[in-house]
């Protein structure tokens, strides 16, 4: 556990240092955040309806930073420990790749972490955004959206040979993803074969159980869900493990 301890905060010094992942998973949401804020304020989302659009695009915001630290910033930052040869070092230590991917991981759940806890008393003091739902419900979906996203961008990083192929694939995932899983364009305007392609998408089906949960709207029929993002996660970050290369 020392050891662990140890890593982690050597290695969060060494993220920090980068900024890249402060800029892209904490400022960039809320400075969308900002920039809907004063665009739209405290209307609603539709006429008539009970919600702003501060509080159903809130879960989007959150995903943003969900998806730049778990699809970019994860398995970029693994692969650019293999090109040089960073990994190789570590291999002749007691680190295991168990826990140097664990430590990896924590990080960036610790990035989207603060940008949720920086978003929404910004949302919350200027547009009285306000959780409708239950904290512990919607808490619970953010974690499994989150681990289901990072083992994801976890497995990408531990098997790409090096920093240029993990961009690639990258890339490949992250504006798919942040386009067309309804964090930046509405779901109900695309065409229904986009919108049966895009479910596929563990970010989106994650969104869509966190704004439910956000909104405080009956999640019984959400069973699936649950079950679909527990089986990306526990699959994406075994594989990662069991395929590791440390060169």
């Amino acid at each position: 556990m020392k050891s662990f301890t140890i890593l982690l905060k050597n290695e969060l010094k060494l993220n920090l240092r980068n900024m890249n992942m402060v800029i892209f998973a904490i400022l960039m949401p809320l400075v969308i955040l900002l920039i809907f804020g004063f665009i739209y304020g405290n209307k609603p989302a539709a006429e008539g309806e009970a919600y702003t659009f501060m509080e159903k695009s809130f879960s989007a915001l959150c995903c943003i930073s969900i998806c730049s630290g778990g699809l970019m910033g994860l398995p970029l930052l693994v692969s650019e420990y293999r090109e040089r040869k960073i990994l190789k070092r570590f291999q002749v230590t007691p680190v295991s790749p168990t826990k140097l991917l664990t430590v990896e991981f924590a990080i960036y759940i610790l990035y989207s972490a603060a940008s949720m806890l920086l978003l929404f008393p910004v949302a919350a003091l200027f547009w009285q955004v306000r959780l409708h739902g239950s904290l512990t419900l919607f808490l619970g979906c953010w974690l499994l959206t989150m681990l289901s996203t990072l083992s994801l961008g976890l497995l990408v990083g531990g098997i790409a040979k090096n920093q240029k192929t993990a961009s690639v694939i990258a890339c490949l995932l992250y504006f798919p993803m942040l386009f067309f899983s309804g964090i930046t364009v509405p779901l109900e305007v695309m065409p229904d074969i986009v919108q049966k392609i895009v479910l596929c998408m563990p970010l989106t089906q994650g969104m869509q159980l966190m704004q439910t949960a956000f909104l405080g709207l009956p999640i019984n029929n959400s069973l699936l869900t649950f079950a679909f993002l527990s089986i990306v996660t526990l699959l994406c970050f075994g594989s990662a493990v069991k395929y590791f290369k440390w060169e």
